[in-house]
């Protein structure tokens, strides 16, 4: 696309009321598709001006040797073949948006026409064929899904089409000459105006995607930045060509490419293959458009052509939603697609889903999906293997099936390709390095565009992905189901030296999806169609509920390891170094998990500095893990400084805990229903304290209640016990024991705990809400424990100010004293004799948070933050 003279310019925006050309905008993909279009337009107001312009731009500037071409585009059919909806309504508005024009129209495709759809078991390549030549394309563009059914099948398909198939790119190796079926270009002349139109593919779209040996069958594949350019300069040069249509299988970034590439030759790039939402827009005086996929959206561009110079000098474009648009089936591209469906019995219903059927390219390609557990599920149970492995993009229609019933069309739309069952042998060895190779890193090209991926679905293993570049090894801590998929799990660390049955499909046995079997021993080959199998494995089930249950975990960064000890009471409080690039954490997201994804969320995480602490009810850590020593994992989010995530919203870190459990030790008596009790009041509940504080004037009785006469026996009274205050204020040196002046009338006492030096809650007071007024200078502050460490002696608490409070340089200082004598809980006539150990002193504004730590062991000295 190259400038002209500004006369020429002014004559067809102004005659022909067609926008200038501008410059390339980010792609908005969150936005209504039914009102997006090229300069901010509305859709009905866009199509008002498409209209409105047809037969005025020709004749009024036919003296200037300019035009008006409308370029009709659709891109990745694919599944939409075996449905009576969106290709039909496609079909039907071409034929409209042809009528609707009195300039010349011409109508294109950017590949993946044929395949994959759910009626090739019954009719390969040729209902789709069939229904585009009712819809009666100009040209056509090899893409990688045209090679489903075989190299052999190209010619044969090519044959039925009434249109041309062009690969420019992918040549005969001995004579340079398009290979058997195709055509290096097309050349259509409408009302005297001369469209080339070229067809390229890239690696990913060839050897990337499909198992056939291109060199091994005598073809070539040139670089399609290359040979892009030079064949679009040869058609305007020596054919007279006025636009030269580059039809694309390459997706959005490479299409970038071959537009920076250009020198001006190529003016309009239709593209498939990434199947993205990408209204037209310009890149190096390049238009660019794809259309999603399945025949979703017809992409039409209105073109200024300047004859004389063999130019597009201006354009108007958008993409119009197929099911939007008003327009009626095609009856004739309805009968075609409903007589090969009721040959293939898609209709029948073949189980009941309680639940959504996730068969989405974003959860397939990123992370695990319930669809993707249930097809594999069925793979190792028909193969009766260890392990199943399926690709992601073996999983097809992107779409969302139930809760309701299945259909037989619902599966074979899912598993729409021709691929069997195949059973390998793999050492464990090899297996983790099948499961690498689908690992896609965050740093790499495709991360950058799309984020993070593990790019498969599985069953029988279990496994931990490193997605980042520096990650040795992307695949670890695996484990195998030692067990069928409906039997209770028996997770067994894997073997890297044993042998293991996997099931895959035929595509990945070939080496497709670059896994790495194409020389691995077949066990078995079934011949049966991966759909076919799915639908066995359902129709015995009169439901199914499949669960995404932890089979791959995403890990970005990892923890040094930790330990822990329980009894069944109190808290399990786990330290860490924090992430250097932790900036804030997803509390919510916190849990400790065994081998087989059994799950107890934290209670609190704080994370402050360069500590982050996260604290588990002892009770429910033990519901996970047996007598003795356990294996458990840490994972949660946050986020990050450094990473820039596409997909995912935050990173992802790991820490291997160690849980030993000491419940039987122990015992089973009064002291863990008292240490519960203390603990339900010990002050860490978010609420203004009410309840534990209405005794707050007669503090004796809190000497004097059930935890005191229980904290006496003798167990207990060999035993230290601590207080721990949270105050308004510097610390308090001297307690003291007079009623009218303890804690300065209760002005500055936010919160008293008393514990054991086994970590045993005894006793605990809080202020009622209102006593602590002027200290506070009205600001809400929270308090929270996090845990005490019996082996450290270190008592760590939360301490935060309300965001919205109007205050600043709120003190608070966590302080802990050891009780006198014998007791076990705080005793007001006992305060002067209670020693200070230690003590932090915090000085907050509103909205802040601090982690506070003391050591009541003694061995630091008292110092102030």
């Amino acid at each position: 696309m190259r400038q002209v003279s500004a006369f020429l310019m002014v004559c067809c925006l102004v005659v022909a009321g067609v926008a200038p050309a501008v410059g390339a905008a980010a792609v908005d993909t969150t936005a209504d598709p039914a009102t997006t279009v090229n300069g901010g337009a509305g859709l009905a107001g866009q199509e008002t001006a498409n209209d409105s312009t047809n037969g005025s731009a020709n004749d009024s500037c036919a003296r200037d040797g300019t035009r008006t071409v409308t370029l009709l585009t659709y891109n990745d059919i694919q599944t939409a073949a075996a449905r009576d909806g969106d290709f039909p309504r496609l079909v039907q508005l071409v034929g409209e948006r042809r009528a609707a024009h009195d300039n010349p129209v011409v109508v294109a495709g950017a590949g993946d026409q044929v395949g994959p759809h759910p009626l090739s078991p019954v009719s390969q390549w040729r209902a789709p064929t069939a229904v585009l030549n009712l819809l009666q394309p100009d040209a056509d563009v090899i893409g990688n899904h045209e090679f489903d059914y075989g190299l052999a099948e190209v010619s044969n398909f090519t044959a039925e089409s009434e249109f041309p198939w062009l690969a420019t790119n992918l040549v005969n190796s001995s004579t340079g000459e398009s290979f058997d079926g195709t055509q290096e270009y097309e050349i259509v002349e409408r009302d005297g105006v001369r469209i080339g139109f070229i067809g390229l593919v890239d690696y990913g779209a060839t050897y990337g995607k499909t198992n056939i040996d291109f060199a091994a069958e005598g073809i070539t594949l040139q670089n399609f930045t290359e040979d892009g350019p030079a064949t679009a300069e040869r058609l305007k040069a020596e054919e007279d060509v006025d636009v030269v249509v580059a039809l694309a299988h390459t997706g959005i970034p490479e299409a970038e490419e071959l537009a920076n590439a250009d020198d001006g030759a190529i003016d309009v790039i239709a593209v498939g293959d990434d199947e993205l939402y990408y209204p037209p827009q310009e890149t190096s005086d390049t238009v660019i458009t794809e259309g999603l996929a399945r025949a979703q959206f017809l992409g039409e561009l209105n073109l200024t052509v300047d004859t004389d110079a063999n130019d597009v000098t201006s354009w108007e474009g958008r993409l119009i939603q197929t099911n939007t648009s008003g327009v009626e089936k095609n009856a004739s591209a309805s009968d075609i697609i409903n007589g090969y469906r009721a040959n293939a019995s898609l209709d029948t219903n073949v189980t009941y889903s309680t639940v959504p059927l996730d068969a989405t390219f974003a959860t397939n390609y990123h992370e695990e999906s319930n669809y993707g557990n249930l097809v594999t599920d069925a793979m190792r149970d028909e193969a009766n293997a260890d392990v199943a492995i399926t690709n992601a993009g073996g999983i097809r229609s992107d779409g969302v099936y139930g809760p309701g019933n299945i259909t037989g069309g619902d599966i074979f739309s899912t598993l729409p390709f021709a691929n069997t069952l195949v059973t390998v042998e793999l050492t464990g060895a090899e297996l983790k390095a099948a499961l690498a190779s689908q690992v896609v890193t965050l740093e790499s090209e495709t991360g950058q565009s799309f984020g993070e991926e593990i790019s498969q679905q599985s069953s029988g293993v279990r496994f931990e992905w490193v997605p980042h570049e520096d990650a040795d090894p992307q695949i670890r801590d695996v484990y195998v189901n030692a067990n069928g998929p409906d039997e209770p799990a028996d997770w067994q660390a894997l073997d890297e030296d044993a042998t293991y049955a996997v099931a895959v499909n035929s595509f990945m046995a070939n080496g497709g999806s670059s896994y790495p079997l194409e020389n691995a021993t077949r066990i078995s080959e079934s011949g049966q169609l991966l759909a076919e199998v799915v639908i066995d494995y359902l129709e015995p089930r009169e439901t199914v509920s499949p669960e995404v249950e932890g089979r791959m975990q995403r890990v970005d960064t990892t923890l040094d390891a930790a330990t822990a000890e329980l009894d069944g009471n109190g808290k399990v409080v786990l330290r860490f170094d924090a992430p250097g690039d932790l900036t804030d954490v997803n509390a919510g997201t916190f849990v400790l998990a065994t081998p087989d994804n059994e799950t107890v969320s934290a209670e609190q995480v704080t994370a402050n500095g360069n500590s982050l602490v996260v604290r588990f009810d002892d009770a429910a850590v033990s519901d996970l893990v047996d007598s003795g020593e356990s294996k458990l994992d840490l994972y949660g989010e946050y986020d990050s400084s450094e990473f820039e995530f596409v997909y995912f919203d935050a990173a992802r870190l790991n820490a291997d805990v160690t849980v030993t459990d000491t419940t039987d030790d122990a015992g089973e008596g009064d002291d863990g229903d008292d240490g519960d009790d203390g603990e339900e009041n010990d002050g860490s509940d978010e609420s203004d304290g009410t309840e534990d504080g209405n005794d707050a004037d007669d503090s004796d009785d809190a000497g004097d209640s059930e935890d005191a006469e229980d904290g006496s026996n003798d167990a207990e009274s060999s035993m230290p016990a601590y207080q721990i205050d949270v105050a308004a204020g510097e610390v308090i040196e001297t307690l003291g024991d007079d009623e009218d002046d303890f804690y300065g009338a209760q002005d500055r006492l936010l919160q008293a705990t008393t514990v054991l030096a086994d970590g045993t809650v005894t006793g605990s007071y809080t202020v009622p809400d209102g006593t602590v007024t002027e200290s506070l200078a009205g600001c809400e502050v929270t308090y929270d424990a996090v845990g005490y460490d019996a082996d450290t002696g270190d008592v760590t608490l939360t301490v935060s100010v309300s965001e919205d409070a109007d205050c600043a340089g709120v003190t608070l200082t966590l302080a802990g004293y050891e009780l006198p004598g014998d007791d076990t809980t705080f005793v007001r006539a006992n305060a002067d004799d209670q020693e200070l150990l230690d003590h932090e002193t915090v000085t907050l504004d509103a909205g802040d948070s601090e982690l506070v730590t003391v050591d009541l062991d003694g061995d630091d000295e008292s110092s102030d933050d």
